[in-house]
C-alpha cells in the first residue's frame, strides 16, 4: 500500500537560467495532495518558471522533481499529465466553438459500439450523462445547458469547466494559474468552492495568485518566492497578510522553508 506521506509532488533544489538571468536558483517545494498550496511572490520572482517546469512546458537546468518519492522527468505536458499533474493557465485551453461536453471529452470522446467494435459515431449520450454526474460530484451548479457553446459562459463558469477536465482526467495535482484574475465577485466565489471540493476529494492544488484575500479563503499552505527561490512556508491559519507580504518583498527573514 503507498504510504500516504507520499502522496505529493517535490520540487528539490531547482535552477532554471535564461542566458545571464537566473530565473529559479534551487527553489525546493512540496505540494502535497490533498491540500491547496498557495504560490506567492512579486513579478519576476520565478513562479511562472516554477510553474512552467512543474507543467512540463521547459526543463529544468538541473534539481530534481519527484513524484511520490520516485524520481521524474517532465520533458512535455503530456508527459507531466500522465503523472497526475494538469495545469491550467490563463487562456485554459478551451475551444469556445464547442459545447460544454465537447469540451470535457475533447481529445477522448465516447464513440458508440457494435459487437464490442468502436464505429466512428459519438455517443452523445454516454457523454451527456457522464458530464452531467461529473458536474454534480464537484458541486458545479451554475451551468444551465451542458450544450451551451463555451463563449457563451462567464469567466467563472469557464474556470469550473475547465477544472472539471482536469477532474474527469484523474489529476492528483491541479495547478491553477491566477483562475480568479478580472472575475467579478461572485464568479471568483465560485471558482474558490471548486477549489475546496477539489481538496475535499484528496487532489492536490497549486494556487498561482497575487490575491492575498482568496489565499486566505481556500489555502492551508502559502509558498513566498523570491529571486528565484522559495523562501518562506506558511500554515494558513497561523499567519497573517501583513507577515505574508513582509516575506514577499524581503522586509522578514526566511523562515528555513519547512516542508
Amino acid at each position: 500500500m503507498e504510504n500516504q506521506a507520499s502522496r505529493e509532488v517535490t520540487l528539490d533544489g531547482v535552477r532554471k537560467h535564461f542566458g545571464s538571468v537566473t530565473a529559479l536558483n534551487g527553489a525546493s517545494l512540496t505540494i502535497p495532495y490533498g491540500k491547496v498550496t498557495a504560490l506567492v511572490g512579486d513579478n519576476g520572482a520565478g513562479k511562472s518558471t516554477l510553474v512552467k517546469v512543474l507543467s512540463g512546458v521547459m526543463l529544468a537546468d538541473d534539481g530534481e522533481v519527484r513524484v511520490c518519492g520516485e524520481p521524474a522527468i517532465f520533458d512535455s505536458p503530456n508527459v507531466a499529465r500522465s503523472y497526475g499533474v494538469h495545469t491550467l493557465f490563463q487562456d485554459l485551453a478551451l475551444s469556445d466553438n464547442l459545447d460544454v461536453v465537447e469540451n470535457l471529452f475533447m481529445g477522448e470522446e465516447v464513440k458508440r459500439r457494435l459487437l464490442g467494435v468502436n464505429l466512428p459515431i459519438l455517443n452523445r449520450g454516454a457523454m451527456e450523462r457522464s458530464a452531467a454526474k461529473l458536474l454534480h460530484d464537484i458541486g458545479i451548479t451554475t451551468i444551465g445547458s451542458l450544450s451551451q457553446n463555451m463563449e457563451t459562459l462567464s469567466g467563472g463558469q469557464r474556470q469550473t469547466v475547465a477544472i472539471a477536465r482536469a477532474v474527469r482526467d484523474q489529476a492528483d495535482l491541479v495547478i491553477l494559474d491566477e483562475p480568479t484574475a478580472a472575475l467579478g465577485v461572485r464568479q471568483s466565489a465560485e471558482v474558490e468552492r471548486t477549489i475546496n471540493v477539489l481538496r475535499e476529494a484528496g487532489t492536490g492544488v497549486l494556487l498561482v495568485s497575487h490575491n492575498l484575500r482568496e489565499i486566505f479563503n481556500v489555502a492551508d499552505r502559502i509558498a513566498v518566492m523570491r529571486l528565484g527561490q522559495v523562501v518562506s512556508i506558511f500554515d494558513a491559519d497561523q499567519v497573517d497578510e501583513e507577515t505574508v507580504v513582509g516575506a514577499i518583498v524581503g522586509a522578514r527573514p526566511a523562515t528555513g522553508v519547512p516542508s
